[in-house]
């Protein structure tokens, strides 16, 4: 079954030229259009939309506000929303991931790694931009109040294993890469990601990062 994504885009002709992308794939469909937040998050619900490929610049109701409303809607939970923007400030970037983004990217991005992208997110795995991943990593490590933080210090309750597997996925490696690096297998690996995200309170693999960094499990600098 073709993965359904909705484009929220408050400009007709990026809508159009995402939707010729998307659907020339196979696997991929087009099944909605919207050119605000509050018309992305009702036909994410209308159109029963497994991606939400969201920008964030929009009238009325912007991308953040409107994923935000999507991460908390429990008759959307599942959709995921790829964040696709101009703009990959700071603020903007860490303001997308509380929201509950599962990847963020430029609008730069080659349409290969766009397509890559949805199917990435969509697999429940989360994705960042090189410039993002720096963004991210710079934020969480530089000196903030706690409650400007995604999680808390105390909140640990990790076993050894996760937290060595958190590690790992703060360090880009997908479930098969920690699987061959732990020699288990992809399910278990799985498993214990979830697990983490679960304890950590993590809605996806980009919060666990954003998790791994901020309470020191990973430093920048150290391998």
């Amino acid at each position: 079954m073709a993965i359904r994504v909705l484009l929220a885009d408050d400009q007709a002709l990026l809508r159009a030229t995402f939707r010729l992308l998307i659907d020339a794939s196979a696997d991929l469909e087009v099944v909605g259009e919207a050119s605000n937040g509050a018309e992305a998050v009702a036909r994410a619900k209308s159109e029963r939309a497994d991606v939400v490929l969201m920008d964030i610049r929009m009238p009325d109701v912007d991308g953040i506000e409107a994923t935000r409303r999507i991460t908390v809607d429990d008759e959307l939970a599942g959709v995921k929303v790829l964040v696709l923007t101009t703009f990959e400030t700071e603020e903007l970037i860490i303001e997308a991931l509380r929201a509950g983004a599962s990847g963020f990217l430029g609008k730069g991005v080659e349409p290969s790694a766009l397509l890559d992208g949805i199917r990435t997110v969509h697999s429940g795995e989360s994705l960042l931009s090189p410039a993002a991943t720096k963004t991210v990593i710079e934020r969480v490590t530089s000196q903030q109040p706690a409650a400007g933080r995604l999680h808390s210090p105390t909140e640990d309750s990790l076993t050894d294993r996760e937290r060595e597997i958190t590690a790992l996925v703060a360090g880009g490696l997908s479930n098969e890469d920690i699987a061959e690096r732990l020699f288990i297998s992809p399910a278990t690996a799985k498993t214990h990601v979830n697990r983490a995200m679960m304890k950590t309170h993590s809605r996806d693999r980009a919060q666990l990062v954003v998790y791994a960094y901020e309470t020191g499990l990973v430093v920048p600098g150290r391998s």
